[in-house]
């Protein structure tokens, strides 16, 4: 998959909800989750946006359609974020442009693991060692979310914590199927290390999507 200008972007969905995770935490937001992923993380909960050939291609006037047809509030202060799969197989800059038209925030979760494109309000690069980030996103980075799986993840937020600004956010956030197991070694590790914040999946406690 390359990322030629394009008119168009395989969309496995597109819905109004509430941020759940990260600095946005709480907010509603509108989500569009681009298909196609490359990076294959075993744990992935969303592994049907993985083949981009499986979802409808939709032009970006259908998309922001979809966007301003869902938000009720002020358009400067509506985010969109943009998500995965991994979005940034694809080039954003058409889509963030129209978007920025319309006055929304453009927020983007990415692995970082391929290169940056779009205009973004928000960066919030979640790491996977699946396929390591950029050092060139992770320098752009407002927001660094490590899942944490195993013991072995910490080394792996500090590793890429050296890579980010002294302004980034720094978020380590459990696995939900291992968060029973993991939260108490989570909660000791930022309590010896309080640059980093505890994220919890809030919008799978409260059953939204």
């Amino acid at each position: 998959m390359n990322k030629t200008t394009t008119n168009e972007l395989p969309v496995m969905e597109s819905f109004y909800t509430i941020q759940g995770e990260g600095f946005y935490q709480g907010n509603a937001a509108h989500f569009i989750r681009l298909a196609g992923c490359d990076v294959g993380c075993f744990w992935c909960d969303i592994k049907d946006s993985w083949d981009a050939s499986k979802h409808p291609v939709k032009t970006i006037e259908e998309i922001v359609k979809e966007v301003k047809d869902s938000i009720y509030s002020i358009r400067d202060k509506a985010i969109v974020v943009v998500t995965g799969g991994e979005p940034l197989l694809h080039n954003l800059e058409p889509l963030t442009a129209a978007l920025n038209v319309e006055g929304f925030k453009t927020n983007i979760e990415t692995s970082g693991s391929s290169s940056l494109s779009g205009n973004w309000n928000w960066i919030c690069v979640s790491p996977k060692k699946f396929k390591e980030p950029l050092k060139e996103v992770l320098a752009k980075a407002n927001e660094l979310k490590v899942v944490i799986f195993n013991k072995s993840d910490f080394e792996w937020a500090e590793k890429n914590a050296q890579f980010v600004s002294e302004d980034c956010k720094l978020y380590l956030q459990p696995e939900w199927d291992k968060s029973a197991e993991i939260l108490p070694l989570m909660i000791d590790y930022i309590k010896m290390n309080p640059k980093w914040q505890l994220c919890l999946q809030i919008h799978k406690y409260i059953n939204v999507p």
